[in-house]
């Protein structure tokens, strides 16, 4: 990969993963439920989900998924009521307290696990592969190089939205904005499956 497909490449992967979608609502619930240092491996996991999946697809499995009608309909219907159930757990979530002290954060299994079932991130690994894949190179050393690449971004941008969850958890005091917050994320990752059902 040269340093202007490279380039051209960390530029897509920044625009895909900073965008709001499903991982990135996580991340901000998780951030606003236990903060920075508990959501780590929230984040790894999404970081590393999406990299496998990008490595996965590039490397030629994504294929046979978008060549079976049948599987590629499961998989968009699977992820489409785990999206759906994930929000109802978010919007039903009882508000924590201060410190989030005995809250439960979706942990790197979890998250990691999430990725095969997100409808943008399969998304994201197709229109990667078919955009910057290139026919004259070896195709394991392409995908080792965009899942790396994919990695390196996703944990920058992943870490913002982390952040930010983090950051409102210090505004959301009171249980009544907790339970607004939770609503409106959850409000938020619902109005997402609508993207990949219409």
């Amino acid at each position: 990969m040269s340093a202007e497909q490279a380039l051209a490449f960390v530029v897509f992967a920044g625009v895909a993963a900073i965008t709001p979608g499903p991982s990135n609502v996580m991340l901000t619930v998780t951030g606003a439920l236990v903060g920075v240092a508990r959501g780590i491996p929230c984040l790894l996991g999404v970081a590393s989900g999406m990299a496998l999946m990008m490595f996965v697809v590039a490397f030629g499995v994504g294929a046979i998924v978008v060549a079976h009608p049948l599987l590629l309909m499961a998989a968009k219907w699977s992820g489409v009521a785990f999206l759906l159930w994930l929000a109802w757990k978010i919007a039903s979530a009882p508000p924590g307290g201060d410190a989030g002290e005995g809250r439960d954060a979706i942990g790197f299994a979890g998250a990691f696990a999430f990725q095969w079932l997100n409808p943008k991130s399969w998304l994201v690994s197709i229109s990667a592969s078919g955009t910057y894949l290139r026919p004259d190179a070896p195709a394991l050393v392409q995908a080792g190089w965009i899942a790396g690449l994919f990695f390196l971004v996703a944990l920058a941008c992943g870490f913002a939205w982390l952040a930010f969850g983090t950051a409102m958890r210090r505004l959301l005091k009171s249980p009544r904005l907790q339970k607004a917050f939770n609503r409106a994320m959850a409000a938020l990752l619902a109005a997402s499956v609508l993207l990949f059902v219409l």
